[in-house]
């Protein structure tokens, strides 16, 4: 089954969220933490391996 090219506009907003989500730690929040904080507490995801639950 393929994807449609076309999304609406609830989809489009929910994976782009994700997207932003997926993003590492920048390096100053670890600077300033001292370490403590080094990975999101959202796990990194890649689009092509990792579906997401609802679209």
């Amino acid at each position: 089954m393929k994807m449609a090219r076309n999304k609406d506009l609830p989809s489009k907003l929910r994976r782009a969220k994700r997207m932003k989500q997926s993003r590492s730690v920048p390096n100053w929040v670890v600077r300033r933490t001292g370490g403590r904080v080094r990975t999101s507490p959202y796990s990194r995801r890649e689009w092509r391996n990792t579906r997401l639950k609802r679209d």
